[in-house]
């Protein structure tokens, strides 16, 4: 069998989600991780800490560490460029203001990142600082995912149609 013969068998793959559809896909994770931690948290102030919020807390980590970072370096590496060369001012404002929200999400991760591993490995945390940290990260993300779902990711799909006629 020759290797033509062979990629005909092949069974047909369907084609991968256009970025900004995974990009989406990825905020409605990432807002449901925000509603997870912060009821994490009330349930541990109320409940106690026991080996299954422990392992949510490890779970809420890693996906923060990881996914949502990735997330945030996709949208810089592969949407804002175009979008900051597109010469609408206003757009470029918008861009400008999402690069600052994910250098402010790092820095409010940082600081929750090492009460939520003390609290994953059994470690007393106060949990009142990290309700408020959460609160924060929470609130700021969400902004931040709203300014991208009815603007940015808009005017994103514009120029990449626009782009792909020419």
């Amino acid at each position: 069998m020759n290797t033509r013969t062979a990629r005909s068998q092949r069974p047909q793959r369907e084609p991968a989600p256009p970025l900004l559809d995974v990009l989406d896909h990825m905020h409605r994770r990432i807002l449901q991780a925000l509603g997870e931690l912060q009821q994490l948290v009330d349930r541990v102030q109320r409940d106690g800490a026991d080996a299954a919020a422990r392992s949510e807390a490890r779970a809420l980590r890693a996906f923060f560490n990881d996914h949502a970072r990735q997330h945030h370096a996709n949208e810089e590496t592969e949407v804002f460029p175009a979008l900051l060369d597109s010469g609408d001012a206003a757009l470029a404002g918008h861009v400008r203001r999402l690069q600052q929200d994910h250098g402010w999400l790092d820095v409010d991760w940082y600081e929750i990142d090492p009460m939520l591993d003390a609290f994953a490995e059994g470690i007393g945390t106060d949990l009142e600082t990290l309700r408020v940290a959460v609160q924060v990260y929470a609130d700021l993300y969400r902004d931040h995912i709203s300014l991208e779902e009815n603007v940015v990711y808009p005017r994103a799909r514009e120029i990449g149609a626009a782009a792909a006629r020419r």
